[in-house]
């Protein structure tokens, strides 16, 4: 099953994220398919950019999304509203 979820980078204490496509069985920062966007909750307010046609392409083909994702989803619609 292909999932839509958040992948970690940075450092300690200071953690940066991509939003990427994988199959649900890799671990969380392992070999993923495509990177669409990244989250930073260390700026303020946090920084969103997701590319929301590749979201809906994957999402047409059967992808799911994390609780993470669909609650970033949003807050990347509001914003580029």
């Amino acid at each position: 099953m292909v999932k839509v979820r958040l992948a970690r980078f940075g450092r300690k204490k200071r953690p940066f994220y991509r939003i990427v496509v994988t199959d649900s069985r890799k671990r969380r920062d392992s070999g993923w398919i495509e990177s669409i966007g990244y989250y930073n909750p260390m700026t303020e307010p946090a920084t969103v950019k997701l590319d929301l046609e590749r979201l809906n392409y994957w999402l047409g083909v059967g992808a799911k999304m994390s609780e993470r994702v669909t609650k970033l989803k949003k807050i990347a619609e509001e914003n580029k509203a």
